[in-house]
């Protein structure tokens, strides 16, 4: 189960890392300073939930759980969701993407519920 989350992380840090770069270097001037700033924004989620995919994978090596493998899907569905609508309605001035952004955030939120409730129940099956 750690596998698919480690492979995750390392794609969705790799890919966070160059779109950072991408735009620090090709949209500075192309894009008005509040849409760079929603594409950093999106950067950083991005970079954050790889780490958190990254810890998943770490932790299913010791706590086999439902809720951890939750966790991982929804981190992944909300980077691809919350980050990637980001993503295209700064490169493409579409609006109506950001009704998207808030599904991502909500995937997101419930991934870190399910590691909270994972951490809950590996220690209540210890005492």
């Amino acid at each position: 189960m750690s596998r698919p989350f480690v492979l995750l992380a390392a794609f969705f840090g790799f890919t966070g890392v160059a779109l950072g770069a991408f735009a620090a270097h090709g949209l500075r001037g192309r894009l008005s300073p509040e849409y760079l700033a929603v594409f950093h924004t999106g950067v950083l989620y991005q970079l954050i939930h790889a780490l958190a995919l990254l810890g998943i994978g770490a932790l299913a090596l010791h706590w086999r759980s439902r809720l951890l493998s939750a966790a991982g899907s929804l981190f992944a569905a909300g980077i691809l969701l919350f980050s990637g609508s980001l993503y295209l309605l700064t490169l493409s001035g579409v609006g109506k993407l950001g009704m998207v952004t808030p599904l991502g955030g909500t995937c997101l939120l419930a991934g870190w519920l399910c590691v909270a409730l994972a951490a809950w129940r590996a220690q209540s099956r210890r005492h």
